[in-house]
């Protein structure tokens, strides 16, 4: 040993720095693993986050102090790292991954590490479409605008043929909901083949509509791969569909920036289902967070996303599913807690959470207490399971939600409406698990 310094970690900690508004701004919650300080930790996570190695280098070029990330804040296991502007790639949202949620969460100094949120600076958002109709985009197209939209998912999520799938979500628009919807594993399988499904289901959309003189809509699982998606989504349009549905963590950021302008082109909207999401947000001391994801895919342009009940049969606490709706649908989101940075959407549209997960008619109140108007619920087996079967059981849902809007009580209201009352025997108030 020559006494040289080896390691350069802790050149990327200041903590006198204060963040200029055109920095990115990450909040992670950190555990050093066994033998390593807070600093060795913090330092190492900024590094391979942005320009660092794991020792000094002979040559590096005079523009690499101005790109450092910098750790400038620490609060017990948090940490505030100051991303520069020029490190990344506008309108790139995989290059954004690849650094703030990349290699950090592999580093042997760390035992955990979680990305809670990230504030994005005006000239990166305004990079991006975000979405293209958003909240108030789609209350036009449904003319709905004082509840929440409704849908439902054909259950069991497989094995209805195409005739059965689309005499189901028959029923579901009969029975008063806007959307019939694929679940995330339902895409072009041999008993239930994509275009032929579409095109079912486009006939019984009419059916419905001159019958209830409403706007019916579907969410129909286009993902695949990204030019067959870019198919599909075509197919969806010429058949008067205003929405096409993407699993859009599996398909990943790339797929859905480009879908996202194929369906701008087309008028249409994203519905995000979030299919493998648990895998690295579920643990609440490493991964990254829902409300993260849900920012991520609002900036690429999603229009609505699933963000959990708080009360159903999914993970997802009260304080996670409300961040997750002040990220989609403020305008500029406040910070709070150690759970959201500040966001100004600069221009970005709103987005609806989408509640959906052992939904049905008794949790309704609960859940817009929870959500208020502006949000999407998907009251599947709620429906489906009603002894009347979907039709009865939608309309048991729009009877609670009319109750739930005119403040009277589910159990006064059933006594006038024999679908809510047949819902309420078997139901209760129960929360799934």
């Amino acid at each position: 040993m020559t006494g040289e310094k080896i390691e350069w970690y802790h050149d990327f900690i200041n903590l006198k720095y204060k963040p200029r508004k055109t920095d990115l701004k990450a909040l992670y919650y950190f555990e050093p693993a066994k033998g390593i300080t807070k600093e060795d930790a913090i330092g190492r996570v900024a590094s391979e986050s942005s320009t660092g190695t794991w020792t000094t280098l002979a040559l590096i070029p005079a523009r690499m102090k101005n790109l450092m990330a910098t750790a400038y804040k620490v609060n017990g296991n948090f940490v505030y790292i100051a991303y520069p502007l020029e490190l990344w790639e506008k309108g790139n949202a995989p290059q954004l991954l690849s650094g703030i949620a990349g290699n950090i969460f592999g580093m042997k100094a760390l035992d955990n590490l979680r990305l809670i949120d990230v504030s994005l600076p005006e000239e990166y958002i305004r990079s991006f479409q975000g979405p293209n109709l958003g909240i108030q985009g789609l209350r036009k197209y449904f003319k709905v605008y004082h509840r929440p939209l409704t849908g439902a998912v054909p259950k069991p999520k497989l094995g209805f043929n195409a005739e059965e799938h689309a005499k189901i979500g028959f029923e579901t628009w009969l029975g008063g909901f806007d959307l019939v919807k694929d679940d995330e594993n339902l895409t072009s399988q041999s008993f239930n083949n994509f275009y032929k499904r579409v095109d079912l289901m486009t006939k019984m959309r009419d059916r419905a509509e001159k019958e209830t003189g409403e706007v019916k809509d579907a969410l129909i699982n286009i993902t695949a791969e990204t030019e067959e998606m870019k198919k599909r989504a075509k197919h969806l349009h010429d058949k008067g569909w205003k929405y096409a549905m993407i699993d859009v963590v599996v398909a990943g950021t790339a797929a859905v920036q480009t879908l996202r302008e194929t369906l701008g082109d087309l008028g249409m909207a994203i519905h995000a289902h979030r299919a493998m999401h648990a895998s690295f947000d579920r643990n609440s001391r490493h991964g990254m967070t829902m409300q993260f994801l849900a920012k991520i895919m609002k900036l690429v342009g999603v229009d609505q996303i699933h963000s959990g009940t708080a009360i159903g049969k999914l993970v997802g606490s009260k304080e996670e599913v409300l961040s997750i709706a002040n990220v989609l649908r403020e305008k500029n989101v406040k910070p709070y807690k150690k759970v959201l940075l500040e966001q100004n959407w600069h221009g970005i549209k709103p987005a609806f959470p989408v509640s959906s997960g052992g939904m049905h008619p008794g949790i309704i109140p609960e859940e817009i207490d929870i959500y208020g108007k502006d949000v999407v619920l998907l009251i599947s087996g709620g429906i489906h399971g009603h002894p009347k079967g979907p039709r009865a059981g939608a309309r048991a849902a729009m009877q609670a939600l009319e109750a739930t809007r005119k403040k009277i009580s589910l159990e006064e209201f059933s006594k006038t409406h024999t679908e809510l009352r047949e819902a309420l025997e078997k139901w209760g108030r129960l929360h799934p698990k």
